[in-house]
């Protein structure tokens, strides 16, 4: 009688207050983004916001958080990849030297380069595991190698520039596919020369699906009788994040429109959040990282699904690499140079956990968001480099701190 009562109060609605320091971990994160973009937005007079700085915003922060797709994966597997920066510098070198010394077809070029990164991946997955050995070294030799492959194949000079047809991977936008006139007559109201009809309407069918996605989901948890966050919440959340797209797709609208690398990481984010919390896959992964031994001993192949993450990792770091290079117009000896650490962070700030088994795609997106708008922030703001590593090193500091308070409170 008494384990029935427990069991109705424990599937009692939530108070917000109290469902909220149930789930710090999963919604801090979304809070503090909107209380850096917000501090920024006033100290900077506005500049933030504006859709000149929000397109170089995600131009700067798309190679992170392409590699931090694949990073989550290795850490929630319970390992590691420092050789990430060096990777994605490698591979722009390899394609710069395949397209401006040696005049190869930039998309053959592209499919070599993702093939090399594949490779690369397997090289290092291989050793950890299948001979048990400490990714944290496996993958600091390789950090230390394709360093010294970069400046052998660059011969120590940058080369470049690339044709036109590589740097719109980087630095291209999706044409409107609406009459002109259809923007110059918005133009007025939204007081801009020119509004790209695309980008405005990807904001308004993206809020939608978020909306109706969760609304179906909370649907569905109430069928299965399964407590959800209160309605109160749950209307203000999906509000905030669908009143955020709109805005930023709005802003960009006034500008260039889509850049491509938007649609690239979007679809990414789309295709490794649905792997990791729909699929078998997905499942065996969090199973590896959380317990091993007992992932092994209910017949999941952790040696392979060990092997897949870093193949995984090293050809999200060449897409990475050619994305870097393209933005550039060059590939430089020092390119990805200690983006590993930034790259690192952002999944550790986004929620994931050092032990493995924790964390979400979406937290190392926003994660990834949240560095980048620190570092364009105080860039704006003029503060030094130095006093950015500084604070960044903090961030991360508090974060595995939290971390770490929130499994001592539950254990």
């Amino acid at each position: 009688m008494a384990l029935a009562e427990n069991t109705v109060e424990e599937n009692q609605p939530k108070g917000v207050g109290e469902y909220l320091l149930g789930h710090m971990r999963e919604y801090g994160l979304l809070f503090a983004l909107i209380a850096i973009m917000a501090f920024f937005q006033i100290v900077t007079g506005g500049t933030l916001l504006r859709p000149v700085n929000i397109t170089n915003l995600l131009l700067q922060n798309s190679y992170i958080i392409i590699m931090a797709l694949g990073m989550l994966v290795v850490i929630v597997s319970g390992n590691i990849d420092l050789s990430v920066g060096s990777v994605m510098g490698f591979i722009g070198a390899l394609a710069a030297v395949m397209i401006v010394n040696y005049e190869f077809n930039f998309l053959f070029t592209i499919l070599v380069c993702l093939l090399a990164g594949g490779v690369i991946g397997a090289a290092q997955g291989y050793w950890v595991a299948y001979w048990k050995i400490p990714s944290f070294i496996v993958t600091l030799a390789g950090m230390l190698v394709f360093r010294g492959l970069s400046l052998w194949l660059l011969e120590g000079q940058s080369v470049g520039p690339f044709p036109q047809q590589f740097q719109v991977i980087a630095n291209g936008f999706v044409p409107d596919i609406f009459p002109e006139g259809i923007g110059a007559a918005l133009a007025p109201i939204f007081d801009a020369r020119q509004v790209n009809v695309l980008a405005l309407c990807t904001g308004l069918i993206a809020a939608f699906a978020v909306v109706s996605t969760g609304i179906r989901k909370r649907a569905r948890n109430r069928a299965y009788g399964i407590v959800d966050e209160p309605r109160s919440f749950f209307i203000a959340r999906n509000a905030i994040v669908g009143i955020a797209l709109i805005f930023i797709m709005f802003k960009l609208s006034t500008f260039r429109g889509l850049p491509n690398v938007l649609i690239t990481m979007g679809v990414l984010t789309i295709v490794y959040a649905f792997i990791t919390e729909r699929t078998i896959l997905g499942r065996r992964i969090y199973a590896l990282g959380g317990n091993q031994k007992a992932a092994k001993l209910s017949g999941i192949k952790t040696e392979r699904l060990t092997f897949l993450a870093f193949v995984n990792m090293g050809i999200l770091a060449a897409a990475a690499g050619l994305v870097f290079a393209a933005r550039l117009n060059t590939a430089t000896p020092k390119a990805g140079f200690a983006l590993e650490l930034d790259v690192i962070a952002a999944v550790f700030i986004g929620g994931a956990s050092m032990s493995g088994g924790v964390g979400k795609i979406v937290g190392a997106v926003v994660g990834a968001f949240l560095m980048g708008v620190l570092n364009n922030g105080m860039s704006i703001m003029g503060i030094g480099i130095d006093y950015q590593q500084m604070i960044k090193g903090l961030v991360l500091l508090a974060a595995v701190i939290f971390d770490v308070y929130n499994k001592s409170k539950q254990g």
